[in-house]
């Protein structure tokens, strides 16, 4: 049986947080997001499927956005 003690410390999971800003910058790009899938539907009426595909490939265009960023400053570590 293996327990917790086992594990050496190098092996042991990042105990990194997120930062206060970190989790801001989310939450205002999820609501930018948002609010860019309801400018569509609403506002320029161009259809829910597309509001929703124009909405969803922004927020894939994001993720991308934070990954590089992630990877270039796990990088220099």
């Amino acid at each position: 049986m293996i327990t917790d003690d086992a594990i050496p410390d190098e092996r042991a999971a990042p105990t990194d947080e997120v930062s206060t800003a970190t989790m801001v910058g989310y939450a205002v790009a999820g609501i930018a997001v948002v609010g860019w899938f309801l400018f569509g539907w609403l506002v320029q009426r161009q259809g829910f499927v597309d509001s929703v595909g124009e909405a969803a490939g922004t927020g894939f265009g994001l993720l991308l956005i934070v990954s590089v960023i992630g990877t270039v400053r796990r990088s220099r570590r």
